[in-house]
């Protein structure tokens, strides 16, 4: 057995950043689960030169280990543990695609953490039954609350096929303006174009779609990346996508504080509800004929508003299997005094 350590990156957040260790250990985790040959051992926090590392054990890393570990959401630098002070830098390789400004540039009240939503792309896409996968590029991923993009774009990063949908138009114009202007200013070969979606002459809804070239030799190819967002309910993506098209549903549920959401149908129509449980309820029955058998779906929530337990109730009643391990239950967290957010994964049988 080998011992490595990495250092965690650096958080503008001060937040998220006394949680990022403890994420960094639990996401670590689930990649020894799934994707590092005999697995981690022996992870903890420690101190090396006076500098916190997270350290673990685990059989000399091939490369294909390496590529994997490059993109844990909060690891900084990697490096071979040889003698108890002495650190031999890894080199990374991580899956980005494009600058990192594509995750950074856009800022807005509400915005996930992209650290985060890197994690939270990671460990779904680790669930699957090909977790191998995420190194392709060829994952098609779904975000069916997409807000303003961020999901979208961590996968764009990671060269996915990405696919959204959001209810509020305001969200879709600003994600529409966002996307078309940084493609422009990147200089990337690209097609895009907005229209609406009718069907028996009635308007569904409006869909942007982009096709992308990593490079002009690539696009050129047809080697494109397809990203599509809709203007639309949620409980509509039926309607906008087809059975099986996804890998991945990976979505961050509202959180009851800053906005509330709005089931369908029954006593709860038309009113606002604190708790995502009855939107989900509502929605998981909708979005899970859209994934794959064998694909995988990673929600994030408020913990106070809803408990692990409902939302695990909601996945296994539609032949969702819930990841329950130790890895995935480390994932709580707190983001400020009304949020504590938690995250929750499961595989479609």
């Amino acid at each position: 057995m080998s011992r490595y350590g990495f250092l965690v990156s650096p958080s503008h957040n001060r937040v998220y950043a006394r949680s990022a260790p403890d994420l960094a250990m639990a996401e670590l985790r689930a990649f020894g689960e799934t994707v590092i040959d005999g697995g981690v051992h022996d992870v903890a926090v420690t101190e090396i030169g006076g500098v916190p590392y997270v350290t673990f054990t685990a059989e000399p890393l091939s490369d294909t280990a390496v590529r994997l570990l490059s993109n844990l959401s909060s690891l900084y630098a990697l490096f071979a543990v040889e003698q108890p002070d002495v650190l031999r830098p890894v080199v990374k390789k991580p899956l980005d695609l494009f600058s990192s400004d594509l995750l950074t540039i856009q800022k807005y009240a509400g915005k996930t953490n992209e650290d985060f939503t890197r994690l939270l792309v990671n460990v779904t896409a680790l669930a699957t039954d090909t977790p191998g996968g995420l190194l392709t590029g060829r994952l098609r991923l779904f975000d069916p609350m997409c807000g303003r993009g961020t999901t979208l774009n961590q996968a764009v990063m990671y060269g996915m096929d990405a696919s959204g949908l959001d209810i509020d138009p305001k969200d879709f114009d600003a994600y529409s303006a966002f996307f078309r202007t940084w493609l422009k200013n990147s200089r990337l070969k690209h097609h895009a174009e907005t229209g609406t979606v009718r069907r028996n002459k009635a308007t569904l809804g409006r869909r942007l779609q982009v096709s992308l070239g990593a490079s002009k030799e690539l696009y050129r190819e047809g080697s494109t990346i397809d990203v599509t967002v809709v203007n639309a309910d949620t409980l509509a993506s039926g309607d906008f996508f087809r059975r099986g098209e996804f890998d991945l549903i990976v979505t961050d549920a509202p959180y009851g504080v800053q906005h509330g959401s709005r089931p369908h149908g029954g006593g709860n129509a038309g009113r606002l509800s604190r708790s995502p449980v009855d939107l989900l309820a509502a929605a998981v029955p909708v979005w899970e004929p859209l994934l794959r058998p064998g694909g995988a779906i990673g929600i994030s929530w408020n913990t106070l508003v809803a408990g692990r337990d409902q939302l695990a109730g909601i996945l296994a009643g539609h032949g969702f299997t819930v990841r329950d391990s130790e890895a995935y239950r480390g994932f709580v967290h707190r983001v400020d005094q009304a949020i504590n957010r938690d995250v929750i994964v499961a595989r479609k049988d």
